[in-house]
Protein backbone atom coordinates (compact mmCIF):
# COMPACT_ATOMS: atom_id res chain seq x y z
CA UNK A 1 0.00 0.00 0.00
CA UNK A 2 1.41 3.40 -0.95
CA UNK A 3 1.63 6.14 1.67
CA UNK A 4 -1.03 8.35 0.04
CA UNK A 5 -3.53 5.56 -0.63
CA UNK A 6 -6.93 6.34 0.81
CA UNK A 7 -8.75 3.33 -0.63
CA UNK A 8 -6.98 -0.01 -1.11
CA UNK A 9 -8.66 -2.92 -2.90
CA UNK A 10 -6.87 -6.28 -2.88
CA UNK A 11 -8.00 -9.46 -4.62
CA UNK A 12 -11.70 -8.65 -4.40
CA UNK A 13 -14.11 -11.14 -5.94
CA UNK A 14 -17.91 -11.25 -5.77
CA UNK A 15 -19.80 -14.38 -6.81
CA UNK A 16 -23.57 -14.78 -6.77
CA UNK A 17 -24.94 -18.31 -6.56
CA UNK A 18 -22.94 -21.53 -6.78
CA UNK A 19 -22.06 -24.32 -9.17
CA UNK A 20 -22.70 -24.07 -12.89
CA UNK A 21 -25.17 -21.21 -12.45
CA UNK A 22 -22.76 -19.04 -10.41
CA UNK A 23 -22.29 -15.48 -11.64
CA UNK A 24 -18.78 -14.07 -11.14
CA UNK A 25 -19.47 -10.35 -11.00
CA UNK A 26 -15.96 -9.44 -9.82
CA UNK A 27 -12.80 -11.53 -10.26
CA UNK A 28 -9.65 -10.82 -8.23
CA UNK A 29 -9.80 -7.01 -8.56
CA UNK A 30 -6.95 -4.97 -7.05
CA UNK A 31 -6.18 -1.25 -7.16
CA UNK A 32 -5.54 1.80 -4.99
CA UNK A 33 -7.04 5.29 -4.96
CA UNK A 34 -5.17 8.27 -3.58
CA UNK A 35 -6.82 10.78 -1.27
CA UNK A 36 -8.30 13.59 -3.35
CA UNK A 37 -8.26 11.58 -6.59
CA UNK A 38 -11.06 11.30 -9.15
CA UNK A 39 -10.98 7.75 -10.46
CA UNK A 40 -13.17 6.67 -13.36
CA UNK A 41 -14.11 3.03 -13.96
CA UNK A 42 -15.24 2.15 -17.46
CA UNK A 43 -16.75 -1.00 -18.89
CA UNK A 44 -19.76 -2.27 -20.76
CA UNK A 45 -23.05 -3.12 -19.09
CA UNK A 46 -22.55 -6.26 -17.03
CA UNK A 47 -18.82 -5.73 -16.60
CA UNK A 48 -19.10 -5.44 -12.81
CA UNK A 49 -18.98 -1.65 -12.34
CA UNK A 50 -22.10 -1.38 -10.16
CA UNK A 51 -21.08 -4.41 -8.11
CA UNK A 52 -17.69 -2.83 -7.52
CA UNK A 53 -19.22 0.38 -6.17
CA UNK A 54 -21.51 -1.68 -3.96
CA UNK A 55 -18.65 -3.51 -2.25
CA UNK A 56 -16.50 -0.38 -2.00
CA UNK A 57 -19.25 1.43 -0.12
CA UNK A 58 -20.29 -1.45 2.11
CA UNK A 59 -23.67 -1.97 0.43
CA UNK A 60 -22.53 -5.50 -0.43
CA UNK A 61 -19.80 -7.78 0.91
CA UNK A 62 -17.21 -9.36 -1.39
CA UNK A 63 -16.96 -13.13 -1.54
CA UNK A 64 -13.21 -12.80 -0.99
CA UNK A 65 -10.55 -10.12 -0.83
CA UNK A 66 -9.86 -7.01 1.20
CA UNK A 67 -11.07 -3.39 1.08
CA UNK A 68 -9.32 -0.87 3.30
CA UNK A 69 -10.79 2.63 3.54
CA UNK A 70 -8.68 5.20 5.33
CA UNK A 71 -6.95 2.45 7.32
CA UNK A 72 -10.10 0.49 8.20
CA UNK A 73 -10.92 -2.95 6.84
CA UNK A 74 -14.43 -2.46 5.44
CA UNK A 75 -15.09 -6.17 4.87
CA UNK A 76 -14.84 -6.99 8.58
CA UNK A 77 -17.09 -4.21 9.89
CA UNK A 78 -20.37 -5.10 11.58
CA UNK A 79 -23.71 -4.07 10.11
CA UNK A 80 -23.91 -1.21 12.61
CA UNK A 81 -20.40 -0.04 11.77
CA UNK A 82 -21.14 -0.16 8.05
CA UNK A 83 -24.29 1.89 8.61
CA UNK A 84 -22.27 4.54 10.46
CA UNK A 85 -19.62 4.52 7.72
CA UNK A 86 -22.20 5.07 4.98
CA UNK A 87 -23.96 7.76 7.00
CA UNK A 88 -20.88 9.72 8.02
CA UNK A 89 -18.19 9.24 5.36
CA UNK A 90 -19.57 7.85 2.10
CA UNK A 91 -22.02 9.42 -0.34
CA UNK A 92 -23.68 7.87 -3.39
CA UNK A 93 -24.99 9.28 -6.64
CA UNK A 94 -27.13 6.85 -8.61
CA UNK A 95 -28.04 6.91 -12.30
CA UNK A 96 -31.73 6.86 -11.37
CA UNK A 97 -31.35 10.01 -9.19
CA UNK A 98 -33.17 8.40 -6.25
CA UNK A 99 -35.02 11.55 -5.24
CA UNK A 100 -38.13 11.47 -3.04
CA UNK A 101 -40.98 12.72 -5.21
CA UNK A 102 -43.02 14.45 -2.49
CA UNK A 103 -40.06 16.48 -1.19
CA UNK A 104 -38.72 19.72 -2.61
CA UNK A 105 -35.15 19.98 -3.90
CA UNK A 106 -34.03 21.50 -0.60
CA UNK A 107 -35.82 18.83 1.43
CA UNK A 108 -34.24 16.07 -0.66
CA UNK A 109 -30.81 17.56 -0.13
CA UNK A 110 -31.40 17.81 3.62
CA UNK A 111 -32.12 14.08 4.11
CA UNK A 112 -28.53 13.05 5.05
CA UNK A 113 -28.33 15.86 7.60
CA UNK A 114 -31.68 14.92 9.09
CA UNK A 115 -30.37 11.38 9.56
CA UNK A 116 -27.40 12.84 11.41
CA UNK A 117 -29.76 15.02 13.49
CA UNK A 118 -27.88 18.14 12.41
CA UNK A 119 -29.28 21.29 14.10
CA UNK A 120 -31.86 23.10 11.96
CA UNK A 121 -29.87 26.32 11.51
CA UNK A 122 -26.73 24.48 10.41
CA UNK A 123 -28.78 22.15 8.19
CA UNK A 124 -30.45 25.02 6.36
CA UNK A 125 -27.11 26.78 5.83
CA UNK A 126 -25.44 23.67 4.43
CA UNK A 127 -28.39 22.82 2.17
CA UNK A 128 -28.32 26.32 0.72
CA UNK A 129 -24.56 26.04 0.20
CA UNK A 130 -24.89 22.65 -1.53
CA UNK A 131 -27.60 23.91 -3.88
CA UNK A 132 -25.46 26.94 -4.69
CA UNK A 133 -22.54 24.62 -5.50
CA UNK A 134 -24.62 22.84 -8.15
CA UNK A 135 -26.25 25.99 -9.50
CA UNK A 136 -29.77 25.37 -8.21
CA UNK A 137 -30.27 28.12 -5.65
CA UNK A 138 -33.40 29.33 -7.45
CA UNK A 139 -34.96 25.86 -7.58
CA UNK A 140 -34.90 24.92 -3.90
CA UNK A 141 -38.70 24.79 -3.54
CA UNK A 142 -39.40 22.76 -6.67
CA UNK A 143 -40.20 19.06 -6.53
CA UNK A 144 -38.47 16.50 -8.78
CA UNK A 145 -41.28 16.39 -11.36
CA UNK A 146 -40.86 20.16 -11.81
CA UNK A 147 -37.16 19.80 -12.68
CA UNK A 148 -35.34 18.64 -15.80
CA UNK A 149 -33.25 15.46 -15.79
CA UNK A 150 -30.06 17.47 -15.47
CA UNK A 151 -31.48 19.49 -12.60
CA UNK A 152 -32.61 16.33 -10.81
CA UNK A 153 -29.12 14.87 -11.11
CA UNK A 154 -27.70 18.09 -9.70
CA UNK A 155 -30.07 17.77 -6.72
CA UNK A 156 -28.84 14.19 -6.24
CA UNK A 157 -25.26 15.44 -6.35
CA UNK A 158 -26.01 18.21 -3.85
CA UNK A 159 -27.60 15.64 -1.54
CA UNK A 160 -24.45 13.53 -1.77
CA UNK A 161 -22.17 16.48 -1.07
CA UNK A 162 -24.15 18.19 1.71
CA UNK A 163 -22.81 15.80 4.35
CA UNK A 164 -19.24 16.60 3.23
CA UNK A 165 -18.28 12.97 2.59
CA UNK A 166 -14.74 11.68 2.40
CA UNK A 167 -15.64 9.30 -0.43
CA UNK A 168 -18.06 9.91 -3.29
CA UNK A 169 -19.30 6.89 -5.26
CA UNK A 170 -21.20 7.72 -8.45
CA UNK A 171 -22.74 5.02 -10.63
CA UNK A 172 -23.18 6.25 -14.22
CA UNK A 173 -24.23 9.68 -12.92
CA UNK A 174 -24.65 11.02 -16.46
CA UNK A 175 -26.13 7.90 -18.06
CA UNK A 176 -29.63 9.33 -18.47
CA UNK A 177 -28.55 12.82 -19.52
CA UNK A 178 -27.75 14.41 -22.87
CA UNK A 179 -24.06 14.82 -23.66
CA UNK A 180 -23.85 18.52 -22.81
CA UNK A 181 -25.66 18.18 -19.48
CA UNK A 182 -23.70 15.03 -18.68
CA UNK A 183 -20.39 16.74 -19.26
CA UNK A 184 -21.51 19.60 -17.02
CA UNK A 185 -22.27 17.14 -14.21
CA UNK A 186 -18.89 15.42 -14.61
CA UNK A 187 -17.05 18.75 -14.68
CA UNK A 188 -18.89 19.73 -11.51
CA UNK A 189 -17.87 16.48 -9.79
CA UNK A 190 -14.26 17.02 -10.90
CA UNK A 191 -14.22 20.60 -9.64
CA UNK A 192 -15.76 19.76 -6.29
CA UNK A 193 -13.48 16.77 -5.74
CA UNK A 194 -10.39 18.85 -6.28
CA UNK A 195 -11.67 21.90 -4.38
CA UNK A 196 -13.12 20.00 -1.42
CA UNK A 197 -10.40 17.34 -1.21
CA UNK A 198 -12.79 14.41 -1.50
CA UNK A 199 -11.94 11.10 -3.12
CA UNK A 200 -14.32 9.93 -5.85
CA UNK A 201 -14.89 6.74 -7.82
CA UNK A 202 -17.20 7.25 -10.80
CA UNK A 203 -18.38 4.63 -13.29
CA UNK A 204 -18.96 5.75 -16.86
CA UNK A 205 -18.48 4.56 -20.43
CA UNK A 206 -18.51 7.99 -22.08
CA UNK A 207 -15.05 8.82 -23.52
CA UNK A 208 -15.65 12.56 -23.17
CA UNK A 209 -16.31 12.14 -19.47
CA UNK A 210 -13.39 9.76 -18.92
CA UNK A 211 -11.05 12.52 -20.08
CA UNK A 212 -11.93 14.56 -16.98
CA UNK A 213 -10.78 11.86 -14.54
CA UNK A 214 -7.34 11.77 -12.93
CA UNK A 215 -7.09 8.08 -13.78
CA UNK A 216 -9.15 5.45 -15.60
CA UNK A 217 -9.60 1.76 -14.83
CA UNK A 218 -11.37 -0.71 -17.11
CA UNK A 219 -13.44 -3.74 -16.14
CA UNK A 220 -14.22 -6.57 -18.54
CA UNK A 221 -16.34 -9.48 -17.30
CA UNK A 222 -15.49 -8.64 -13.72
CA UNK A 223 -11.72 -8.42 -14.28
CA UNK A 224 -9.56 -5.34 -14.13
CA UNK A 225 -7.81 -5.32 -17.52
CA UNK A 226 -6.16 -1.90 -17.63
CA UNK A 227 -5.17 1.07 -15.54
CA UNK A 228 -4.41 4.23 -17.47
CA UNK A 229 -2.82 7.19 -15.64
CA UNK A 230 -3.68 10.73 -16.58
Amino acid sequence: MTSDAYLVVRGVSRTYGAGETAVHALRDVSFEVARGELLAVRGRSGSGKTTLLGVLGGLDRPTSGSIVLDGREVTTLSAEELLALRRDEIAYVFQSFGLISILTAAENVSVPLRLRETPVSEREERVAEALEHVGLTGHSRQRPDELSGGQQQRVALARALVARPSLLLADEPTGQLDSETGRGIMELISRLVHEEGMTAVVTTHDPALLALADRVLELVDGRLVSANPR
